[in-house]
């Protein structure tokens, strides 16, 4: 049984309710616009939606494909911040010292192409 936001919202006691993800829904934000917390929060919410079940089949497909975006999104965010995190190294003293991004990215290998690489092996 799914609450609906206003159930939701008595529910978790919060102030504000949480951005539906109903489609047509004008509040619904596009993927691209959204923080990493909030598209991990979202789809969160979508596989608790999806695992529960007994959703018409167009719902279904519309929470899976919204799910998949979110899923790409949070992916992104997070190679985005472990290269910036790997662009960060102690120099002189310990202190923090940016690296050339050319360079570095040359020579590194991120979770994605280190186990592309491994499967052409």
């Amino acid at each position: 049984m799914t609450m609906s936001g206003a159930d939701a919202l008595r529910a978790t006691g919060a102030s504000t309710p949480a951005p539906s993800t109903e489609p047509g829904d004008a509040a619904v934000e596009p993927v691209e616009t959204l923080a990493f917390d909030d598209a991990l929060a979202e789809l969160q919410r979508t596989v608790a939606a999806l695992e529960e079940g007994g959703l018409p089949l167009e719902r279904t497909l519309e929470l899976y494909e919204r799910g998949a975006a979110l899923h790409a999104r949070c992916a992104t965010l997070l190679d985005e911040a472990e290269i910036r995190i790997r662009r960060l190294v102690d120099g002189p003293g310990g202190a923090p010292t940016v690296v050339d991004e050319a360079s570095d990215a040359a020579g590194w290998e991120g979770p994605h192409e280190a186990a592309t690489e491994e499967a052409r092996r």
